[in-house]
This record gives C-alpha cells, sequence and structure tokens, in this order.
C-alpha cells in the first residue's frame, strides 16, 4: 500500500461519513456544513485522479456558490419565521435497507468480476489542455454558450420585474 492509497481512504472515509451525517442530522444547518465535508472530499478524490479541473470546478461552484447559498437561506429563513429548522429523517429502516441491498450488489459485482487495472499515464495538468481546447477548437461553441446563459439572465430577470409590476 503506497501514499496514494492512504490518501484516497482518508478522502473516501472523510466523503463517506460525512455524507451519512448529512442524511442522518436533525438539524439542517449542521447537515449543510456536513455536506461542505462531502463536497471537499470529492474534490481530493478527484485531484488523486489527476482531474485538476474538475476538483478545482467542485470546490467553486459547489462549496463557494450553492453551499453558501444554501446555508444563507436557511439562516435567513430561520430568523424570519423563528420556528427552528430541523429535517424530517424518518423512514431510516427501509432506506438503510435499500442501501444495504444496493451496496451488497455493487460488492457482489466487484468481486466476481475480473479487474485487470494496469498502471495508466495520468496527465500531469487537465487545465492547461482544457484551456486550449476551449480557446482553439470550441470557441466558437464556448462563444454561443456565453451568449445563451446571458439571453437565459436577461429573461429571468424579466419574468421576475414583470411579476412585480
Amino acid at each position: 500500500m503506497n501514499f496514494y492509497d492512504i490518501i484516497f481512504y482518508i478522502f473516501a472515509a472523510i466523503t463517506l461519513l460525512s455524507a451519512l451525517f448529512v442524511v442522518t442530522t436533525r438539524n439542517i444547518v449542521h447537515s449543510a456544513f456536513y455536506l461542505l465535508f462531502t463536497f471537499f472530499g470529492v474534490a481530493g478524490i478527484y485531484v488523486l485522479l489527476g482531474a485538476d479541473f474538475i476538483a478545482i470546478s467542485q470546490i467553486l461552484i459547489y462549496v463557494g456558490g450553492i453551499l453558501i447559498l444554501l446555508l444563507f437561506g436557511v439562516m435567513l429563513t430561520n430568523k424570519i419565521t423563528n420556528v427552528e429548522i430541523r429535517t424530517g429523517t424518518v423512514q431510516m429502516l427501509p432506506a438503510a435497507i435499500a442501501v444495504g441491498i444496493f451496496m451488497g450488489a455493487v460488492v457482489s459485482v466487484m468481486i466476481w468480476t475480473e479487474w485487470k487495472s494496469e498502471p495508466s499515464v495520468t496527465p500531469l495538468t487537465t487545465t492547461k489542455d482544457i484551456g486550449h481546447l476551449l480557446l482553439t477548437d470550441y470557441v466558437l461553441i464556448f462563444e454561443l454558450l456565453g451568449i445563451l446563459l446571458l439571453v437565459a439572465l436577461i429573461g429571468a430577470a424579466s419574468i421576475a420585474r414583470r411579476d412585480k409590476e
């Protein structure tokens, strides 16, 4: 067992334990903070896979954007209503049985399938290659997607403004 295997198991344990706490914690703010650790664990696994662009995107988009938005929404909603917000973790036993059956099927497929893992050559970085492709071969598609997102943003703003009038 080498150093990368140990690091992988640490990130996998962080991801799985924090994901377990996300679904079992009754306080929704604590659950959102455990979701933060889950996202960081997944980003760490992406780094180990050599997908640094996806890892940075994971941190910027999910941790930096969606999770902070979720936390602010929960905190502001909690202050407005003066009601303690709790998750409704119900039917834990059927969910645990379903997950156990699914994991048993996955593990049995992994055991009975012959895996021939050959060491692959992972690139040092993927960000440079993705940036080069976006600005050379796919520049037209990249620009058209930017225009499409701008039109969607303007449309959403006009719909939101029309409701107020």
